[in-house]
């Protein structure tokens, strides 16, 4: 185990989406998030509503020494939000990190999107942030505070690609006014609540929907010209959940290879041309 395994040492955390979305070495968010907590010292609940996905991240944490334990459930439904926090506490004595990572996205620009599918990537990405924490911070604040990190994207901050996903746009922006006015407004029991922002990462999910092209342009469009994994977000979110960042609150963090300081214009000379 890691010499800094003492980062996260008597912290219980809930890791949403923490099931396995890929095999091997190449997992996704949640899984690497699970992954690196337990390495760290955390004692984390897996949440997720496909059990065999969260057997195979429980499975990989106690291979390597780690504690964790898993709760099939669904973050729209409030009764498992619910049971996912109190779970915490009677498992583990207690509760100290929460991390909305769940989320959906899809083709449908505001003309075109099926109000179904809207109202689903609405209630998927946003209402889950909302349900989870308004159990989740009673119990942390009798603990005497503790930290939330919600995920984002860039998209929540800037368009995306050209394909339109306004339902993933609007739900990610939602989760950045959401917690910043949760931070505020929790801050006197000390509760951090901060965002992550991550830009093009070649996770499982992104490469089974993209193509090898769409891939090396994602690449390319950072400056740092390098390919962002899961792992990269999971580092910003240990720092995030540790002690290290106690004086951070309200802040969406890019985890983005740099996307978001540049315009199209800078980075034209890296993209017109075969590196």
């Amino acid at each position: 185990m890691p010499d800094s395994r003492s980062r996260l040492e008597g912290k219980v955390a809930i890791v949403t989406g923490a099931g396995a979305t890929g095999s091997g070495d190449f997992v996704g968010i949640g899984q690497a998030i699970s992954i690196l907590f337990a390495r760290q010292g955390a004692k984390v609940l897996l949440v997720d509503r496909d059990e065999k996905n969260a057997e195979i991240t429980l499975a990989n944490i106690k291979e390597e020494g780690g504690d964790a334990s898993i709760l099939v459930g669904d973050v729209t439904s409030a009764s498992d939000c619910q049971e996912m926090a109190q779970a915490a506490v009677s498992r583990y004595g207690r509760l100290n990190v929460l991390v909305n990572n769940v989320g959906i996205s899809g083709p449908g620009s505001v003309t075109d999107v099926d109000e179904a599918f809207w109202d689903t990537v609405i209630d998927v990405n946003l209402k889950s942030v909302m349900l989870t924490s308004k159990y989740a911070i009673p119990l942390m604040i009798e603990d005497g505070g503790g930290s939330i990190i919600n995920l984002s994207s860039i998209v929540g901050l800037r368009a995306g690609s050209g394909r339109p996903s306004h339902a993933y746009a609007a739900s990610k922006g939602g989760i950045i006014g959401l917690s910043n006015s949760m931070a505020v407004h929790y801050g006197r029991d000390n509760i951090r609540v901060n965002c992550i922002a991550p830009g093009h990462i070649r996770s499982p999910m992104v490469a089974r929907h993209s193509t090898d092209e769409m891939l090396e342009l994602r690449r390319r469009a950072g400056p740092l010209g390098t390919d962002g994994t899961p792992w990269d977000v999971a580092w910003a979110i240990a720092f995030l959940a540790s002690e290290e960042s106690r004086w951070i609150s309200g802040v969406t963090l890019p985890v983005d290879a740099g996307l978001l300081a540049a315009t199209p214009l800078a980075m034209f000379p890296l993209l017109k041309d075969p590196e």
